[in-house]
């Protein structure tokens, strides 16, 4: 089955970095566009970026572009999300996502979360 581990969250400093790791399995990666989702306490999750299957494509959220760089290593299996000049406002619980469209039907995959403060 089809399972998203994200790992790399923690504690940092406004104009920090982190970066966010997303390892799955149970699905052909390469094949799938890979995204970042957010949400913080009180709002709704929202889009942060998407990359498509094999990277050459990837769209960010206003909010972070030019502060956030979505990749991935199709030979790892894996989606990262490097995250610079990190504002209190970034403080959310980032979600990994993969959608797959089969026979006309949508199915979004999500990993277990990963919480990210930005905090002096």
């Amino acid at each position: 089955q089809v399972q998203l581990v994200e790992s790399g969250g923690g504690l940092v400093q406004p104009g920090g970095s982190l970066r966010l790791s997303c390892a799955a399995s149970g699905f052909s990666f390469s094949s799938y566009a890979m995204s970042w989702y957010r949400q913080a306490p009180g709002k709704e999750r929202e889009l942060v970026a998407y990359i498509s299957s094999f990277g050459a494509y990837t769209n960010y959220a206003d909010s972070v572009k030019g502060r956030f760089t979505i990749s991935r290593d199709n030979a790892k299996n894996t989606v990262y999300l490097q995250m610079n000049s990190l504002k209190p406002e970034d403080t959310a619980v980032y979600y990994c996502n993969t959608p797959h469209y089969e026979l006309g039907s949508k199915t979004d995959y999500w990993g277990q979360g990963t919480q990210v403060t930005v905090s002096s």
